[in-house]
């Protein structure tokens, strides 16, 4: 099946790495399990809207719970896509095996893989949230408020007038709540 990667029909993703969630590290959480729940009904309402390649950009914590919940939606959906995009090619290898091994199935599990930089470099994570952002129409983010790289990455889709929906960490049950510019 060949890939629709046409930014219309894009979606991508960002979100916080693991320290910066309520639950750390913690996926058996309660907190945690509503929050993939909540990323997977997003994503059946972006699906609805005619979102149909979601775009992931690999890193640990809510990059990977969306990558996941965009393959399970390419389960029941066979014009579903789901990219993920690699910052460089060394981005796990300081991981634990555990998350390393989870990063290589599910990349090997996506209908493309984008290495956005052939090294790393100080630049590259920042350089891949741009690729996202560029590459969407939409973005679905969990977000608290704070700075980092989530911040930068909605603020750059601020500046593109991209559709954003933000889902709270400290609320992982509820809606997403869309960002009106």
């Amino acid at each position: 099946m060949a890939v629709d990667i046409r930014r219309d029909v894009s979606c991508c993703f960002t979100g916080h790495r693991p320290d910066k969630l309520p639950w750390g590290f913690d996926e058996s959480d309660p907190r945690c399990a509503a929050l993939k729940g909540s990323i997977g009904r997003e994503l059946e309402k972006l699906y609805e809207k005619g979102y149909r390649h979601f775009i992931s950009g690999m890193a640990r914590g809510c990059d990977l719970y969306f990558a996941e919940a965009a393959l399970a939606l390419r389960e029941r959906y066979q014009d579903v896509t789901v990219e993920g995009a690699v910052p460089c090619p060394t981005q796990a290898d300081r991981w634990p095996e555990e998350d390393r091994r989870r990063w290589r199935a599910i990349l090997d599990a996506c209908d493309l893989e984008t290495v956005v930089q052939r090294e790393y470099g100080r630049f590259c994570m920042l350089r891949r949230d741009r690729y996202l952002v560029d590459r969407s129409a939409a973005i679905l983010a969990v977000f608290d408020g704070t700075t980092g790289g989530t911040h930068y990455t909605l603020s750059y889709a601020v500046g593109k007038e991209r559709e954003i929906w933000l889902l709270d960490p400290a609320r992982p049950e509820a809606e997403a709540v869309r960002l009106e510019l």
